[in-house]
């Protein structure tokens, strides 16, 4: 199974980038990750929130296949533990998921058009992060989630 994340913009911290950059290069021992960056012309950043949700969601709409199982990461969405985290990535992995895709919005959320394909929804908190800080505590839970699957130390209960 192939994991893309699919997020809006570059992550510009440096500690971000550096906290991500640990995690991407843990997870090669488990799978084939991947990132897709889509960059928002300047013009777009100047109109209304809704229309940059569509202009991201056009571009969004580029990246995926078909046979993608699509997961956006929104505040609405379904919560988990760690544990049922694993057990949700191990159940896309026996059901011969080939491209599992995570959708980490811009600063405004996911456009409608988006959310409506998506597969499952997912909120990482009731609390609000930065988008750009949703990608580090994304990319470490993905690490610990796959750490569980194959019983590692990593993770603590």
């Amino acid at each position: 199974m192939k994991i893309l994340l699919i997020q809006i913009e570059k992550t510009t911290d440096l500690y971000l980038v550096e906290g991500i950059k640990i995690y991407a290069d843990r997870l090669k021992n488990y799978v084939q990750f991947s990132t897709e960056t889509i960059a928002m012309p300047k013009a777009v950043r100047q109109k209304p929130f809704d229309e940059q949700k569509k202009a991201e969601a056009l571009e969004i709409q580029k990246l995926l296949e078909t046979s993608d199982y699509l997961v956006c990461m929104d505040e609405h969405g379904k919560q988990f533990t760690s544990i049922q985290f694993a057990e949700f990535l191990n159940k896309r992995m026996v059901s011969g998921c080939k491209r599992l895709v995570f959708l980490i919005g811009g600063p405004f959320g996911i456009d409608t058009s988006i959310l409506n394909k998506a597969s499952y929804v997912l909120s990482l908190s009731d609390m609000t992060f930065s988008h750009q800080m949703v990608r580090l505590f994304f990319s470490e839970q993905l690490y610990r989630g796959f750490s569980i699957l194959k019983n590692e130390k990593y993770h603590h209960e």
